[in-house]
């Protein structure tokens, strides 16, 4: 599978996610939301994908789960949250589409709490 990323295909894996995480940049993700039926990313949308990015990268390949996402975004965006804000962002599970969109692997927990 590849997404095409302004007449450039990207490859990906069976499930989506990108191979070479070295391709990913904001066109490839928005070409991955958009292939997800996310048809527009908001600032909280890039909040979570750039959050989960810089824990990939910068703490050793971390992803968070649901809770953890939940708790660090309601602190970024200085107000309590819930799960369901974040479904309602990412509705196939945010911990995995959001990451599928961040370009980053497919976790192989299953997430929640």
């Amino acid at each position: 599978m590849a997404y095409d990323v302004n007449g450039t295909a990207v490859e990906a894996d069976a499930n989506g996610y990108l191979v070479n995480q070295a391709d990913w940049n904001e066109d490839v993700g928005k070409a991955i939301a958009a292939a997800e039926q996310i048809p527009e990313l908001t600032e909280k949308h890039w909040d979570i994908i750039n959050y989960l990015r810089d824990e990939f990268f910068n703490n050793g390949g971390n992803q968070p789960n649901e809770r953890t996402i939940v708790k660090d975004m309601g602190k970024k965006w200085g107000e309590k949250i819930v799960s369901k804000d974040t479904f309602n962002l990412f509705p196939g599970m945010p911990s995995k589409q959001a990451s599928k969109i961040a370009g980053l692997p497919e976790t192989r927990r299953k997430g929640g709490y």
